[in-house]
């Protein structure tokens, strides 16, 4: 690191090694994304759930300094985080500290302010789409800086909680390219599905009765009509939860049961696979971000998203996918049978994947990073 002294930054997180989720891969892409920024940079993470047993893919790095506080019940474990965090911040007295969820924003109000430190609290989505009750609210009011996912989602922060937008600014989610990558469809998979000789829409998503924005059911209702223009159409639906039999009811009615396949849970390691099984990644949403389209355009696959959402960065305002009005079958089936014509450069693979790189990247984020923690 030459001769220069170290910049230290802290981290507060829930869990980040111990659960899988997107707030989850999110702050450990934002990790290597620090380490990538600036070889100066230094960090303190201290983590309220992790076990300090399990796994951490960066345990070796000697610029990442990582303080456990689970304890043996959650008001012990939160006793603990306040303790460390506030004789660490009275010690080292760091050039910032950064919350990775909401949860933590009135704690680092609490120590922070006092110290004169800088914090900034990220946000993921809908935890901040409505009105906050009052110390998340006063200590989001209170943050030197935020940092949210995509413009609607500090859009819709702003308006709901009486902030500033110049308060806020954009890191968004980023995708492994070296992993997301285009390739020939399974032929297994092909065959466990019943896909072959078919085009193919797919959607990744949990199937919740009480989490019905992801759209599998307008893009149900959207079948009879792209069947009668595209009759060899099968959809694919990766995910599970206790809306699959209202969904299953929905095509039987429609007529369409036979052409809507419940692929359940897949696990990760799969999962490149599944989405190059897509003719059209189909998500008619109302997400923070969605790093599933992401994930599917850099496996070269053209994307149909919501039109009032934050899907609206990953899709570069449209110029890279379709978006539609998210509860508009009729629209979806348009996009749809535009999507196999493959005439649009929307379609074209390689394209695709090398616009959603340049902007989405883990290079790409670090090149963020720098400029937001520089500032």
């Amino acid at each position: 690191m030459g001769n220069r002294s170290p910049i230290q930054h802290t981290f507060i997180g829930l869990e980040i090694f111990s659960a899988e989720g997107g707030i989850q891969s999110y702050v450990r892409d934002l990790l290597r994304a620090y380490l990538a920024a600036d070889e100066t940079w230094e960090a303190d993470i201290f983590l309220l759930r992790d076990d300090p047993n399990g796994t951490n893919p960066f345990d070796q790095e000697p610029r990442l300094r990582f303080h456990y506080c689970q304890a043996s019940s959650p008001q012990l474990s939160r006793l603990n985080l306040t303790v460390k965090l506030a004789l660490h911040c009275l010690s080292r007295r760091p050039r910032r500290v950064i919350g990775t969820h909401l949860f933590v924003a009135p704690l680092m109000q609490l120590l922070c302010k006092p110290l004169g430190i800088p914090y900034t609290v990220i946000t993921h989505g809908k935890e901040v789409w409505e009105p906050l009750a009052g110390k998340r609210r006063q200590a989001l009011q209170a943050a030197d800086s935020i940092w949210t996912v995509s413009r609607y989602s500090g859009q819709r922060l702003c308006k709901a909680n009486g902030i500033e937008l110049s308060k806020v600014k954009r890191l968004p989610c980023v995708v492994d390219g070296d992993r997301f990558h285009p390739a020939p469809k399974n032929s297994e998979l092909v065959t466990r599905y019943g896909l072959a000789n078919a085009k193919v829409l797919m959607t990744v998503a949990r199937l919740w009765s009480g989490d019905i924005y992801k759209g599998v059911d307008v893009t149900i209702r959207a079948l009879p009509k792209i069947l009668h223009e595209q009759p060899d159409v099968k959809y694919l639906v990766i995910g599970r939860g206790d809306d699959q039999p209202r969904l299953a009811q929905l095509a039987e009615e429609l007529g369409v049961a036979d052409r809507v396949v419940f692929a359940g849970f897949v696990h990760d390691d799969e999962l490149v696979d599944h989405y190059r099984l897509a003719d059209a990644y189909v998500m008619p949403s109302q997400e923070g971000f969605g790093i599933v389209y992401l994930e599917a355009m850099a496996c070269g696959v053209p994307v149909l998203s919501g039109d009032d959402d934050g899907s609206a960065d990953p899709l570069q305002d449209g110029r890279v996918g379709w978006q539609v009005p998210h509860r508009d079958s009729e629209a979806v089936a348009g996009a749809c049978l535009d999507i196999f014509q493959g005439e649009d450069q929307r379609c074209q693979g390689e394209w695709l994947r090398q616009e959603t790189l340049a902007e989405f990247s883990h290079a790409a984020l670090a090149d963020k990073l720098m400029t937001l923690l520089g500032q």
